[in-house]
């Protein structure tokens, strides 16, 4: 049936299975892409393995159509575009697999929902209104933004810009109650130090003071590149059914609309594009940290092979050990193992610091204790005597809309670290005319 322009031991069905982990070609990709596209049906496996037949053997077309459909449920915005870049990533997209650890929910305290009439109750919505805020259509990625249950900004950063997703008040509401009852009581890998309670920036660095070596890694597009059948994923280990677990991915995911899609560099738009975790939902850190597990999990594992202390916190991964650590081994061993659990490593961020140079992570130098550096101290304190002597106004040199939130802020960062500038921070902000 197929047209042979794929390579027959390549596609062969005894070899499909191992097949999965190389790299199709553009030229294969796009020419699954285009049958499919040509077949003008909806967006389903059996449609899309019946499509790829006509270019592959039909047990390597229904094993591809799997993994699709499996990472991306619903139609995307683009066609035989996007599902050529799909194809093309698909051997470096992890197979979606409820993490056993999770398994067994009401040992966490997570609330009972049986079917998507109790999610709708749970919620307070109708099932019309449950299915307008978890997007079952994708009826919202050309609608206007006034339709949008989302406010979008864009953040610059290092290279390139940030898209930041932030849920309007109902949706956001919505999350909430889902963090609150479903989410909360689920513990992250102990190695992760980011959003969760009793854990801070400081909690992350302390491990790896006064270490000979200290290295950290930075995972790229972290909340992005965490799709909605990871997500759906997760729910379904804590022990909800199918359809609960699919609507409870769908509210906490979302695909940015076709007009933000076009300021973001192109690297950015497949995964943007498709439903993935936004930076900005209060649901997002937490799903992340539970996605993130295997991976903690292996990682604190090759730590504890290879000498070393491992922690997270977010997207940024931290390693230390003697002089003696076999640093390139080290980045290539965490670049695989990020890479077989579904994450990219971001080399240009990789930053490898000896004990006679600045260790510093998340912001905090960590060569004798973890600490803000001073520089930043001695800023915020001339900000406040300059306040205290021309008003905060005057200083408020970036419109911060919150400013003595953001000073506040500021004096309770550095106050992680070190009580006694934490005090003589605040007592100077209390002596400052915030109405002025």
């Amino acid at each position: 049936m197929h047209g042979g322009t794929a390579d027959e031991g390549f596609w062969s069905p005894r070899t499909r299975r191992a097949s999965m982990t190389r790299a199709l070609t553009r030229e294969q990709a796009d020419a699954l892409a285009r049958t499919f596209g040509h077949l003008d049906a909806a967006w389903s496996r059996a449609a899309m393995a019946e499509a790829f037949a006509e270019v592959v053997p039909a047990p390597a077309a229904d094993e591809l159509a799997r993994r699709v459909i499996d990472l991306v449920p619903t139609e995307p915005v683009g066609g035989a575009a996007t599902l050529g870049r799909i194809l093309v990533d698909l051997p470096s997209l992890p197979e979606v697999v409820a993490p056993l650890e999770l398994i067994a929910r009401m040992r966490f305290g997570a609330i009972e929902i049986a079917d998507l009439a109790a999610l709708a109750g749970f919620l307070d919505l109708t099932p019309s209104e449950l299915e307008w805020f978890a997007d079952r259509g994708q009826w919202l990625r050309r609608a206007s933004t006034p339709l949008s249950h989302y406010r979008y900004r864009l953040l610059p950063k290092e290279t390139g810009v940030r898209l930041v997703e932030a849920p309007k008040v109902r949706l956001r509401e919505i999350q909430r109650r889902i963090l609150r009852h479903a989410l909360d009581g689920i513990p992250a890998h102990p190695s992760c130090h980011g959003f969760e309670k009793g854990c801070s920036a400081a909690t992350f660095a302390e491990p790896h003071a006064g270490a000979d070596v200290v290295v950290r890694l930075d995972l790229r597009d972290f909340f992005a590149s965490i799709p909605l059948a990871r997500v759906r994923a997760v729910f379904t280990a804590c022990g909800y059914a199918r359809p609960v677990s699919r609507v409870l991915a769908e509210l906490c995911t979302t695909a940015a609309p076709v007009e933000q899609l076009r300021a973001l560099a192109p690297s950015q738009r497949v995964s943007m594009a498709l439903r993935h975790l936004p930076q900005g939902a209060p649901t997002s850190p937490a799903l992340a940290n539970l996605v993130a597990r295997g991976l903690d999990r292996r990682l604190t594992g090759y730590a504890a092979k290879a000498g070393l202390t491992y922690t997270r916190y977010a997207d940024d991964l931290a390693f230390s050990g003697p002089a003696s650590t076999a640093v390139d081994h080290l980045v290539w061993s965490v670049t695989e193992i990020a890479r077989a659990e579904g994450f990219t490593v971001n080399p240009p961020k990789t930053r490898v610091r000896r004990a006679h140079q600045r260790q510093v992570l998340a912001g905090l130098v960590v060569n004798t204790s973890p600490a803000v550096p001073r520089g930043e101290y001695d800023a915020l304190r001339a900000l406040l005597h300059n306040c205290l002597r021309t008003g905060p106004t005057a200083q408020n040199h970036t419109a911060h809309p919150h400013f003595r939130a953001h000073v506040y802020g500021r004096i309770a960062w550095i106050g992680e670290t070190s009580p006694v500038r934490r005090d003589k921070l605040l007592a100077a902000a209390a002596r400052v005319d915030w109405t002025r």
